[in-house]
């Protein structure tokens, strides 16, 4: 038996975001963005695709959307590579979910909340070691709340280190589910102790796809690895013109800093030691740079 991996844009939307997904959905928020209570108890899957009412408004592609029974937009996203300003990619997406809520002349009473949950196959904060993250508008000082309006979840995949045996809770059910799943052959104990979970494996099994099905995963597959291969391009590109320019001139402090903002770049891509072997940093360094 084989499963599709959850990371992949084709098997996450078949698994969370088809027809047949709505009691996964529900167990998969309470697991991932309620710290596995179950406060939502049901939801409407929504079209992800978030038409601009507004002229000059970019529009916007999501993974899966939906709709809590309280009228809360939660706006799901999976995304396996770090483009360029990613981080503002995410907030702009929930800012507009928020604003576009209104039409003209409605009153700001009939503003629900907006909950954008992000999953990554990459390290997006390396300056801290948790796997789950939760933001929300805080006052500077003391920290009270401006209120639920506005939530970003965050989820690192790379960062989730339990193995079968040390999983307890369903935010630990449903994280292995989405990392390891496409390298699994069976169903493990205990991800066969949630009902939710093994309806989400037998969507999940290649064997349930179609001839057409199999094609668009694997052009996704390819593109993915395509994508990967240009990011390492062009950061190792960098990196060899930096060190030749150092290698003429000397190694300035801009030089040292752009060795440093390489190396931030290349975490979670590859392992210290060659990081610093390409950068020029010492493998202290560039450990202390994923610890900042």
């Amino acid at each position: 038996m084989r499963f599709l991996d959850p990371k992949t844009d084709f098997a996450f939307k078949k698994i969370f975001g088809s027809a047949e997904s709505k009691p996964i959905l529900i167990e998969f928020l309470n697991a991932l963005v309620y710290d596995s209570q179950p406060i939502v108890q049901d939801l409407e899957i929504l079209d992800p695709y978030q038409a601009p009412q507004l002229q000059g408004v970019k529009d916007t592609f999501l993974d899966v959307k939906a709709q809590l029974a309280d009228g809360t937009t939660v706006l799901i996203e999976m995304q396996v590579l770090n483009p360029l300003d990613f981080n503002k990619r995410v907030l702009y997406n929930v800012a507009k979910a928020y604003s576009l809520q209104l039409q003209r002349g409605q009153g700001y009473s009939r503003l629900r909340p907006v909950i954008g949950l992000t999953i990554t196959d990459f390290v997006l904060f390396p300056e801290r070691d948790r796997f789950l993250s939760h933001y929300q508008l805080l006052d500077r000082d003391d920290g009270l709340p401006y209120g639920d309006d506005i939530e970003l979840v965050f989820v690192e995949l790379p960062k989730f280190a339990k193995s079968l045996g040390d999983l307890e809770t369903l935010t630990d059910l449903w994280t292995f589910f989405l990392q390891q799943a496409g390298d699994l052959e069976e169903i493990p104990p205990p991800l066969d102790s949630s009902p939710n979970l093994d309806h989400a494996f037998h969507i999940a099994e290649t064997v349930n796809l179609s001839m057409e099905e199999f094609d668009l995963l694997e052009k996704q597959a390819f593109r993915v690895e395509d994508g990967r291969n240009v990011v390492r391009r062009a950061l190792l590109e960098g990196l060899q013109q930096g060190r030749e320019e150092g290698r003429e001139e000397g190694r300035t402090e801009g030089e040292q800093q752009r060795s440093r903002d390489i190396a931030r770049s290349l975490l979670g891509l590859l392992p210290p030691g060659t990081i610093a072997e390409k950068t020029g940093l010492t493998v202290a360094e560039v450990e202390a740079l994923a610890g900042e």
